[in-house]
């Protein structure tokens, strides 16, 4: 494929996933605002940062006024399931891939764009995930900027509503999978149990969320993939 294809096909999948996050990051800039994040400031973050979870720990810790080294680390462990998705997405890349492509791609890996890459027929191609990932990227900074803007201004009750935005995106992700496969609603059941239950317990629950986050993702996919494994038709084989 050219690079002029390639470079076409990440505008036309980025941006569906732009305007996603634009929605999301716009609810990020409303906290943001709170912690006294400037609008440029709040741009930068989120197009170099472009992880929600991360981002709203990071906005979090300002606020709490703490160190670099309390930064440093909580986004470290807020941020380590993307260990898995790149793990997973270097199994396809060309073995003539470089090592400074394979790092880039990394870098540019969200959940959004590790599902288009890793949907893809072939061998990953850099250029496609660049371009993907900066016009999204973009959109994501954008949404954090005007959530600023508009959290300054904008009444304390609104304020407050728009805040509880990013729940409603995580919701709006799962529902529909839950709907169509009865094993994926099984295994988000079991998700929200295991996670109230190990935030519970003694030696677990001390322990950081995404911490727990990645031991529980690990042990129930895990247990979802023997018990129900993804059945393919001749075909897809």
């Amino acid at each position: 494929m050219d690079k002029k294809t390639l470079i076409y096909k990440g505008l036309r999948d980025g941006l569906p996933i732009g305007l996603g996050y634009y929605a999301v990051a716009f609810s990020l800039g409303i906290i943001a605002e709170k912690a006294n994040i400037a609008a440029w400031l709040g741009f930068l973050s989120s197009f170099f940062t472009r992880a929600s979870a991360g981002e709203y720990g990071g906005y979090t810790v300002i606020l709490a006024d703490s160190g670099y080294y309390e930064m440093i680390l909580m986004c470290l462990i807020t941020n380590l399931r993307y260990l898995l998705m790149n793990t997973a997405l270097s199994q396809r890349f060309s073995p003539q891939t470089g090592m400074v492509h394979r790092l880039l791609v990394g870098s540019c890996c969200t959940d959004e764009i590790f599902g288009i890459a890793i949907a893809e027929i072939g061998y990953v191609q850099p250029l496609y995930i660049y371009t993907a990932a900066i016009l999204s990227g973009i959109m994501w900074g954008m949404g954090t900027m005007s959530g600023i803007v508009a959290g300054s201004v904008l009444p304390t009750n609104v304020v407050a509503a728009l805040s509880v935005a990013l729940y409603g995106m995580f919701l709006a992700i799962v529902i529909p999978v839950a709907k169509r496969d009865k094993a994926v609603a099984i295994a988000i059941i079991v998700s929200f149990a295991a996670s109230y239950i190990a935030s519970n317990l003694p030696v677990i629950g001390e322990m950081s969320s995404g911490i727990r986050i990645i031991i529980l993702t690990v042990i129930i996919s895990a247990a979802a993939a023997i018990i129900k494994p993804v059945e393919f038709d001749k075909e897809e084989k």
